[in-house]
């Protein structure tokens, strides 16, 4: 479906795609309804490495300390 709060999200993540790979999950497919069930009323939501990290909007500032930090540990 449509996801214009996802798609805003994706627009802010752009300049940081060289740095990470986005991995889109559809809640709506039964297949997750695990995620739907925990994350329906909280879109968009964002893991890093598979921890998670921020719902609803992207805040920029936490991402880049944490992608720095993962950053950091792979040198």
């Amino acid at each position: 479906k449509p996801c214009p709060l996802c798609d805003e999200a994706k627009e802010v993540l752009e300049p940081y795609k060289k740095r990470f790979i986005l991995q889109e999950v559809d809640i709506t497919l039964p297949e997750n309804s695990a995620w739907y069930d925990k994350y329906k009323y909280d879109i968009p939501v964002f893991h890093l490495n598979g921890k998670f990290l921020m719902k609803h909007q992207v805040d920029i500032q936490k991402f880049e300390n944490q992608l720095m930090k993962l950053e950091s540990q792979n040198d």
